[in-house]
C-alpha cells in the first residue's frame, strides 16, 4: 500500500475554497457534511493528480 504524502494533503486542505473549511465548525449538521464533502474532493484530487517532474522551462516534445 503506498503512503499518502501528508505535506500534499495539507496543501490541499489550505488551497480548498474558504467556506468548506469553515463549514466543518458550523452547528448546522447539513453543511458540515457538505464542507466535510467538498475537503475530502479537494484532497481526493490533489492526491489523485499527477506529479510533474518537468520544470516550466523544459518544454514537452510530442511523441
Amino acid at each position: 500500500m503506498e503512503r499518502i504524502d501528508t505535506s500534499a494533503v495539507a496543501h490541499a486542505i489550505l488551497d480548498a475554497p474558504g467556506w468548506a473549511r469553515v463549514g466543518i465548525t458550523a452547528p448546522s449538521s447539513c453543511l458540515r457534511e457538505d464542507a466535510a464533502l467538498e475537503l475530502a474532493r479537494v484532497i481526493a484530487d490533489a492526491v489523485d493528480a499527477p506529479v510533474s517532474t518537468s520544470s516550466p522551462e523544459q518544454s514537452t516534445l510530442p511523441l
